[in-house]
């Protein structure tokens, strides 16, 4: 369940700060995805998060 939790966070984490993430590589990862829908773009982040979360999990182990 924790995990859920990282992962759901990461994703808004992705989502909001999207344009700035790009600029250093994030964003597009293999597993990365963009999606059109009516008009709408949803950026689908999996890849990123998945790094990021890994990333997280890895510094909060050393502390």
């Amino acid at each position: 369940m924790r995990w859920l939790i990282v992962f759901m966070l990461a994703f808004l984490l992705f989502n909001g700060l999207r344009s700035w993430l790009e600029r250093i590589g994030l964003g597009r990862l293999p597993g990365d995805f963009t999606v059109r829908i009516a008009g709408r773009e949803i950026y689908l982040p999996l890849a990123s998060s998945v790094l990021l979360s890994a990333i997280a999990a890895g510094v909060s182990w050393l502390l």
